[in-house]
């Protein structure tokens, strides 16, 4: 008995382990940079109130209504729908991971380098290929990890959403409190007029909203850890309410501190500025902190040894749950191959893991060719912010068809009591969602823009293959 209840996961850290996969630094900084300062906070706004929000409790409400399913979004769409659309929606859901995968490698080396040379420059000076071995080698040891099953995983996504949370915190109180103990020291002036908060809506406005969308999204992978919950029917959505306002708080805040620092039109005097600040601003961030109150570089070496945890831990997690969504679903078995199937001593589906270090790790070793570090994370930063929110599309797909069987399928916690409102809510961020991502594969480099397009389209085409497979070994046996 001590055991099981041991093994129950309360939800103050399901709302960090949601948080280490949602939310980082990065992303206020992110926000900064791709939407000129302080333009970003009514931006931020929006989509908190009209996005966020109503997807978190919508999440919430999923995971009550079916607390007992592990498969995550594929499970839910069952339930309401067809085992073919529950086994589409779990491929995706997966297939999406692979280049975030990819990214989370070079996120950790990007945060070590920052933590041993304390400088931007060093980790954009090797070459290339270099880099994206040592990537690989990161991405071979995060499956390693995955495949050892949840007990490791949940202490480290513990401690890195601590970590994460609580870094952000520090960087934003710190920084409000610098004038007054530092007077004398260089600080951007404030310009709080309407005129300069309202944003400018061109093209480079709208092709960066997927950027926002990214950002905030992905609450829904921690959905397979929902029966661990103590009481999930209560403990799921608590979690996924206290990640909301977390992530609220960090990203106002955390915006108009930065803004003290860093001028946009320095950003965006180059093309090579850009790149730069969109690789390191969030490390610079914690460089400047630390100057202000004369410590050197103390704040921003805690903070990429934070980093180093957190992107390592968010990277083991990401190979572990989306595959559990695809893989766990009793009732879309019938669409995967028995390879696929497989799961080791630890109840982790190995060969699946084994093909995500072949297509993250192909994604890995293709990007060898392109020149620079930097360019290499804005490159994936864009296709990250392309693909990984088509998966969202699912959430709310199940959402709607949930309402749908409002009276035949119960659940303790409801986002809203009315059917108008909450169909309202499923379909509107469903279209927000795929007009983010359909105007974000727009770029002016051609091979990023190339890229942005089809990598959704191989990944897609990969999953109708694979139901074709299995129907061929389910005929011939």
């Amino acid at each position: 008995m001590g055991e099981k209840q041991e093994s129950k996961i309360k939800w103050t850290a399901l709302a960090f382990m949601a948080f280490s996969t949602v939310w980082g630094f990065g992303n206020i900084t992110n926000g900064f940079v791709y939407f000129n300062g302080m333009q970003v906070i009514i931006s931020w706004v929006a989509m908190f109130a009209l996005y966020f929000i109503p997807y978190a409790l919508m999440v919430g409400e999923l995971g009550s209504a079916f607390k007992n399913e592990g498969g995550g979004v594929s499970s839910w769409l069952f339930k309401t729908t067809t085992p073919k659309v529950a086994y589409y929606a779990g491929w995706t859901y997966w297939a999406c991971h692979i280049t975030y995968i990819a990214s989370k490698g070079s996120g950790f080396l990007k945060a070590a380098s920052w933590a041993f040379f304390r400088n931007a420059e060093t980790y954009d000076s090797f070459p290339t290929i270099y880099v994206q071995l040592a990537t690989f080698v990161v991405l071979i040891l995060g499956c390693f990890m995955a495949s050892r099953g949840l007990n490791p995983l949940k202490k480290m996504l513990t401690v890195a959403g601590t970590c994460t949370f609580v870094m952000s915190l520090l960087y934003i109180l710190m920084m409000f409190a610098a004038p007054a103990i530092n007077p004398t020291a260089n600080y951007v002036p404030m310009n709080l007029s309407f005129k300069a908060l309202i944003p400018e809506f061109n093209v480079a406005y709208f092709t960066s909203l997927s950027i926002l969308v990214f950002a905030v999204g992905g609450c829904e992978k921690i959905s397979p850890y929902v029966n661990k919950v103590e009481n999930p029917s209560k403990g799921f959505p608590k979690g996924m309410i206290a990640l909301a306002g977390m992530v609220v708080i960090c990203a106002i805040l955390g915006t108009v501190a930065m803004s003290k620092m860093f001028d946009p039109a320095v950003i965006n005097e180059s093309t090579e500025s850009f790149n730069s600040y969109a690789a390191n601003s969030a490390y610079w961030a914690f460089q400047k902190l630390g100057q202000y109150y004369h410590l050197g570089d103390l704040f921003m070496v805690i903070y990429a040894l934070c980093n180093v945890i957190s992107q390592f831990a968010i990277l083991v997690l990401s190979i572990d749950a989306p595959l559990r969504m695809l893989l766990d679903n009793e009732h879309t078995k019938q669409f995967i191959p028995t390879g696929l199937q497989k799961t080791n001593k630890y109840g982790v589906h190995s060969n699946g893991i084994k093909m995500v270090a072949i297509l993250s790790g192909s994604i890995i070793l293709i990007q060898s060719f392109v020149p620079g570090a930097a360019a290499v994370l804005r490159q994936l930063t864009k296709l990250n912010s392309v693909c990984m929110p088509l998966r969202y599309l699912w959430v709310f797909a199940a959402y709607i068809a949930l309402r749908k069987h409002f009276n035949t399928i119960p659940a303790e916690y409801r986002f809203v009591k009315s059917q108008a409102i909450a169909n309202f809510f499923g379909c509107w961020c469903f279209l927000v969602t795929a007009a983010c991502c359909i105007l974000g594969m727009y770029d002016a480099d051609p091979f990023t823009f190339a890229l942005n397009v089809i990598t959704p389209v191989i990944l897609t085409a990969l999953g109708v293959i694979l139901p074709k497979i299995a129907a061929s070994q389910q005929k011939k046996a």
